[in-house]
């Protein structure tokens, strides 16, 4: 963070004055008025005018008769106006009487000058255009500190929210016998295939980058409940009981309401939070109903949730567990498709089989094992338990 207040004194060239008039008399009066005082400019024909307010450095003002033949005056405004580069230049006509000082007025001028001119008056304008610019300066120029500022504190904020989910996590963890590297590769694949999809009309609403970022920021927390879990169950290398099974399955509803309370304390809503609650108790759910904690099924699941069930359970299979080996990367692959319908959302199912390849990227870039390739062409040399599929 800097700490440091913006510069109230944001450097700045001459005030550069064009001015556009057909009559060479006029050019050379308002020329003597304003030379004086600022950089002047002059031009007595419109295109030439918006060439010139179209180069770098721009003029700050353009000052337009709009006695010159066939509403020269309107058209250069109105082509100034619709440029992006040039739409902010002030622009002040010279009129007649104050009728014809309305309708530039209405037509969108900084100011007009109505004759006869008087140098005083001219030349007050001219200042009053220039504090003006001034202004406006300093403002943009707080805006963009203010901006970047924000940005920053954004970022800290963020970093210190993000290390904190992660520190939390790794709690739950490695009380189940997992490495840090899971979370990194549960986030990837779940950011994978949001993004994969996103591809589909039905979902490119919901998952916009910053959704997506979001629920990939939050899904360390997912299972969080597990810290409630007797070391003696969580930790056990052999086949559950059904009785610690149903303990086992508790670790959704109480990971879903330590976020809850998490909530509660908030000094704002949390959006991060909401998501990691739903993916914490409902990331067990099965597409066809047959899940836990609630039995929910299809699009009753959340989106999240949804995600959360084919990324954990495919990095349950592709590693090394007390109680099991890793299975082969192909061989996950189909244990997965086969259970799209019943396990896994059909849509999500298939976001995961076109992404499969980068999904084997991730799961290979955090790789808990030193020698890894085995899994690439060999199969499993073991089964994974229903009891510990993950749990």
């Amino acid at each position: 963070m800097s700490g440091s207040s913006p510069s109230l004194s944001p450097s700045s060239g001459p005030f550069t004055i064009l001015i556009v008039d057909d009559v060479p008399e006029s050019l050379a009066r308002l020329g003597d008025m304003l030379m004086p005082h600022y950089q002047v400019v002059a031009t007595n024909v419109g295109a030439s005018a918006l060439r010139i307010a179209a180069l770098q450095p721009r003029p700050d003002l353009l000052l337009i008769d709009t006695r010159m033949p066939g509403r020269v005056a309107y058209e250069v405004l109105s082509r100034l106006r619709a440029d992006v580069a040039t739409a902010d230049i002030p622009v002040v006509f010279i009129v007649d009487d104050h009728e014809q000082e309305a309708q530039a007025f209405e037509a969108g001028v900084a100011d007009c000058l109505v004759r006869p001119l008087s140098v005083p008056v001219v030349q007050a304008r001219m200042r009053a255009q220039q504090a003006l610019l001034k202004a406006r300066n300093v403002l943009d120029h707080h805006e963009a500190w203010m901006e970047a500022e924000v940005a920053q504190r954004m970022a800290e904020d963020e970093a210190i929210q993000a290390a904190s989910i992660r520190a939390l996590a790794y709690v739950a963890e490695n009380r189940d016998a997992k490495t840090g590297n899971h979370l990194l590769r549960i986030q990837g694949y779940m950011a994978e295939i949001a993004r994969c999809l996103a591809h589909q009309p039905a979902y490119r609403e919901l998952l916009t980058p910053r959704y997506v970022s979001l629920m990939v920021r939050s899904a360390p927390l997912y299972d969080i409940g597990k810290v409630g879990i007797p070391d003696a169950i969580l930790q056990k290398p052999g086949r559950l009981t059904p009785e610690e099974w149903e303990v086992i399955k508790t670790h959704a509803v109480l990971g879903a309401k330590a976020i809850e309370r998490a909530e509660r304390g908030a000094r704002c809503p949390a959006e991060f939070l909401a998501l990691a609650k739903e993916v914490a108790r409902w990331h067990h759910e099965k597409w066809d109903g047959t899940g836990y904690p609630d039995g929910l099924a299809g699009p009753d699941i959340p989106l999240p949730a949804r995600l959360m069930a084919i990324a954990d359970v495919f990095d349950a299979m592709i590693t090394t567990r007390a109680y099991k080996p890793a299975m082969a990367y192909e061989k996950a692959r189909g244990v997965i498709a086969a259970r799209r319908g019943r396990h896994f959302d059909p849509d999500v199912c298939d976001a995961f089989l076109a992404c499969f390849e980068r999904l084997v990227a991730i799961a290979e870039r955090h790789s808990d094992e030193p020698d890894h390739a085995m899994r690439l062409g060999y199969p499993a040399r073991g089964r994974v338990g229903p009891d510990h599929l993950a749990i």
